[in-house]
């Protein structure tokens, strides 16, 4: 959902700092550099973010590989940050163990400062939960260390089949590549679909996960010379502004209904319905953020058919009304922040 706050413009880049601990997994230690350092105001080419690693001190830090990581900054960088992440990492002691954190790692979260915007990726929930930060809250973390995340912290609504959760100020994500998707929402959420998608293509990504989008997709891998339904959503995206039936997407890979649908969930994780509808959401999106095209138009051009349609589910989707949702991305100063 989202929620509406006032703010101030933006002076200076969004400073993210990355908080690289021992047996940290580069992947994931990178992502946040790669997406936010991608975003770029589109008009004046300016990095939207800047991006900073520390740790609990300067100096190297020991990874789940063959190699450290040299860090230039200690915890000290925690205090000038506008979101705050933490990456996964496979040697977190008491904080994976025993629910709780070690002193060090307690001196140094004590730098956030009120008010930072607080994200994990895959295990580095656990970094948040055992600090108190996800008490009451929704939150996910890798599926395979779901059901363990729910023992150790029982105050934490464990969500454990989604990528990510936003749940406005706290931001948690799945393993690995939920990783990459929740660092997409987040600049989507911040300067818009446009924005984010330049900087997934520029990465070379899909755009656009849906947080609510299984983790664990029972055939993500076609297997040789098996029929896939990726020419069918490929066709679809090109015809988001005409009906489009079942039977049509099912016709274009030469299957049955029956098997193109339950293909299609293997593949993709959800329905061919509930994918078609989350298509034409996020070309509405688009539409209402980058043209000033009538509501009507808009609908017709992402295959709502009328406005009426297409406002239920932007509002089912987002949270929110077309016409509020086009207001915050065509500057009015107010700024969209989602919630789960």
């Amino acid at each position: 959902m989202f929620r509406y706050d006032r703010a101030m413009p933006q002076r200076r880049p969004h400073r993210v700092a990355v908080l690289a601990l021992a047996g940290l997994l580069p992947f994931e230690l990178g992502i946040p550099h790669r997406i936010f350092g991608r975003a770029k105001d589109p008009e004046t080419g300016q990095r939207l973010y800047e991006t900073v690693t520390c740790g609990l001190a300067p100096g190297p830090v020991p990874t789940d590989a063959d190699f450290a990581v040299d860090v230039a900054h200690g915890p000290e960088a925690l205090a000038t940050a506008d979101t705050v992440v933490v990456p996964a990492s496979y040697e977190l002691g008491p904080v994976y163990d025993e629910g709780r954190l070690t002193d060090e790692l307690a001196a140094a979260l004590a730098h956030i400062r009120p008010g930072a915007r607080l994200v994990s990726i895959c295990t580095g929930g656990y970094v948040l939960a055992a600090a108190g930060f996800l008490d009451g809250r929704p939150a996910t973390t890798h599926w395979a260390s779901a059901d363990h995340f729910q023992r150790r912290f029982p105050s934490v609504r464990v969500e454990p089949d989604v990528l990510f959760i936003d749940d406005g100020d706290v931001l948690t994500s799945a393993g690995v590549a939920a990783g990459i998707d929740l660092c997409l929402h987040i600049v989507r959420r911040d300067h818009g679909a446009a924005v984010a998608n330049e900087v997934a293509r520029r990465t070379v990504v899909p755009p656009h996960r849906d947080g609510g989008q299984a983790q664990y997709i029972r055939r993500p891998v076609p297997e040789p010379r098996l029929a896939t339904t990726a020419g069918a959503r490929a066709w679809a995206l090109t015809r988001l502004d005409e009906p489009l039936q079942l039977r049509d997407l099912a016709a274009r890979e030469a299957m049955s209904v029956r098997t193109f649908t339950r293909r299609f969930r293997e593949e993709v994780g959800v329905s061919p319905g509930q994918w078609l509808t989350h298509q034409r959401v996020e070309r509405a999106r688009q539409l209402l953020e980058s043209t000033g095209l009538s509501m009507d138009e808009v609908a017709r051009r992402a295959g709502f058919g009328t406005a009426q349609s297409m406002r239920q589910h932007v509002q089912a989707a987002l949270g929110v009304p077309p016409t509020v949702y086009r207001r915050t991305f065509q500057g009015n100063g107010t700024d969209a922040r989602p919630r789960a």
